[in-house]
């Protein structure tokens, strides 16, 4: 008796249900609501809503939308089609599976000895290129049959049975842009510097780029066989930028070697071996694989392909991996001698054929025990990469700079100084360097002559950094570079408010900032005098436009301030004009200014208050 009432006691709330709400048949066997994942497939999407594929699909088309059953869903595609079916879908964030990619506690025990792995830097001109080749061809083994030579960006040298892996990417701006995408791809530089030119702007530019990045330099002083060669003046050199030879009590190893005469090659790479010994480089061999794309391309044979310098673990042929917003599984492996092989061990470069799509240069590669994790997480990425494309990590700024000292999140402000000569440069370093504060402590990784570039720029971002320029303006890519990254560009006139600047800062008193909003460049093409007017610029506008009502023009040359002043007429043909746009040509004269010569680029600017912000 107990149980017939309790069914019919059952029963009807069940009916009631059923008046009140339109029949969600679908839904009730459910005992709790279906849990989603991004990255989840259409296949697998129907096999939660418990629902045949083709009515599925059929649904999806009604929105006028066509996927293929093996392609990921995102949350907001999924939610609308379990509404149409009468299902409340609860998303679950892949956020906790990041956890996976995190670096695990290393066990020691478990570790053994690694291949080191080298970047070469060094100026232009200085035998980067032709002491990489000399130390390939001197330990290129003779190929088997049917190996072709391959560019891969890096190679393996053996040495008495020990290897050493050299990346085929010279300068410094590479190794850079890989350490601002979080990479530590290097253990060692090898510094090249040439005995007849000595130290150099890219010498010092490359020293700055490896002391921040924490890997010590091996000196290959090169050209040694030509008769007007100086040692002991390279050495000299690099002392006063605090590489310091080992004989002069320093701990860098030099090296005099000539890569065109196949000279002190060896000896070179024995002290590499002797460096990376004093490292105790190792790596776990039998955990899953991670590493870092060191170039990436698309292949007419073989599709989306990219180098990947194996750090930890073993990678496999079938592994499923991820990179960034992308995920797939390892259908090829191939060496640079373009033979294909089933697995690379830690410090192996390899290419890696079944990405999807190519990936990003500097991208971490993980290796993942899934195929459908590794697919969900590269979903979750790509989403959170749409929505919160302006949220990437904020870059220091001066702004800003005291109430991050207060949270407790600088312990160290870094500086780059661009000035247009030398001696601008030391004394902004040393006006800078003397700066005192009780927290945080002004460190200038790098102060040189000229424009500021795009190497200053990726170095900014590697090292949150500032960039102070003295006297000079950054190039157009640069300045994109800048704005893309968030880099703070700070330009001044005069070193005592480029100083004051950073010290306000750094006490919390910055007054509120008049921001430069450049209107437009213009190049000069051509000059005509005219006896009462002054000289005349016949100029091309480059990039946004020129304008009458703007605050200033400044002239620039070489990357170099020459003047900063105002428009006195603006014209277009004969006739007056506000404003000229991209593409157009116009002429125009600047007040109290007559020396423009051809190539000079004019840059048109407004000044613009920022309001100080109420807390």
């Amino acid at each position: 008796v107990f149980k017939t009432s309790h069914k019919k006691h059952e029963r009807k709330p069940q009916s009631q249900k059923t008046d009140t709400k339109p029949a969600p048949t679908t839904t009730l066997p459910r005992k709790r609501v279906p849990k989603f994942q991004e990255g989840t497939t259409v296949k697998e999407f129907a096999e939660l809503l418990g629902q045949k594929l083709p009515d599925v699909m059929k649904k999806f088309m009604e929105l006028g939308y066509m996927p293929t059953i093996n392609q990921p869903l995102d949350a907001d595609a999924a939610q609308i089609i379990a509404e149409a079916f009468g299902t409340k879908l609860e998303i679950v964030d892949v956020e906790s599976e990041e956890i996976l990619l995190e670096e695990k506690e290393v066990d020691t025990a478990a570790l053994s000895p690694r291949p080191p792995i080298v970047t070469i830097m060094g100026h232009v001109d200085h035998g980067k290129t032709t002491l990489l080749d000399a130390i390939r061809k001197t330990n290129v083994t003779e190929m088997e049959a049917g190996g072709i030579t391959q560019h891969i960006g890096a190679y393996k040298v053996k040495l008495k049975d020990r290897e050493i892996v050299f990346l085929d990417t010279p300068g410094h701006e590479a190794f850079t842009m890989m350490r601002a995408r979080g990479a530590k791809v290097t253990d060692i530089v090898v510094l090249v510097v040439a005995a007849d030119d000595s130290v150099m702007p890219q010498t010092i530019e490359a020293i700055d780029h490896a002391k921040a990045a924490n890997v010590p330099i091996i000196v290959a002083i090169n050209k040694i066989d030509k008769p007007e060669a100086n040692v002991a003046n390279v050495k000299n050199e690099l002392a006063q930028h605090d590489v310091v030879a080992e004989e002069w009590g320093g701990k860098n190893i030099m090296v005099e070697i000539s890569a065109k005469q196949k000279q002190g090659l060896a000896q070179l790479l024995e002290l590499v071996l002797l460096q990376a010994d004093m490292l105790e480089l190792k790596a776990n061999y039998d955990r899953l694989a991670r590493g870092t794309i060191i170039e990436a391309r698309l292949d007419k044979g073989k599709g989306p392909a990219g180098t990947v310098l194996v750090n930890t673990g073993t990678l496999r042929v079938g592994d499923p991996f991820i990179v960034g917003t992308i995920s797939g599984r390892v259908r090829a492996l191939h060496d640079e001698n373009g033979l294909r092989i089933e697995k690379a061990p830690p410090s192996t470069p390899v290419e890696v054929v079944g990405f999807p799509d190519v990936p990003k240069a500097g991208a971490i590669f993980v290796v993942m025990e899934d195929e459908k994790k590794a697919r969900q997480i590269a979903m979750t990425r790509l989403h959170k990469l749409k929505t919160v494309e302006a949220g990437k990590t904020r870059k220091i700024t001066l702004d800003d700079l005291y109430d991050k000292i207060k949270e407790g999140e600088i312990k160290d402000l870094n500086i780059i100084i661009k000035a247009d000569v030398g001696g601008s440069a030391e004394a902004v370093k040393d006006a800078l360097e003397n700066l005192t504060h009780p927290e945080v402590q002004v460190k200038v990784i790098h102060a040189s002559v000229g424009g500021i570039n795009e190497s200053d720029v990726m170095l900014a971002t590697a090292s949150n950094a500032i960039i102070i320029g003295f006297n000079i303006r950054p190039d157009s890519n640069a300045r994109m570079l800048a704005e893309k990254e968030g880099v703070d560009i700070r330009l001044y006139n005069i070193i005592y408010e480029a100083v004051g600047s950073v010290k306000k800062a750094l006490e919390g008193l910055l007054e509120p900032t008049v921001n430069e909003k450049i209107l437009g460049r213009v190049e000069v093409r051509n000059i005509f005098t005219v006896s009462r007017i002054g000289t005349i610029a016949g100029c091309y506008v480059l990039e946004g436009m020129v304008s009458r009502a703007s605050s200033g023009i400044r002239v620039i040359r070489d990357n170099v301030v020459i003047y900063d002043g105002k428009i006195s007429s603006l014209k277009r043909f004969k006739d007056d004009a506000k404003e000229v746009q991209t593409g157009y040509e116009c002429g125009i004269t600047i007040e109290n200014f007559n020396d423009i010569k051809v190539g000079d680029i004019l840059e048109n600017y407004v000044m613009e208050e920022v309001a100080t912000k109420l807390e």
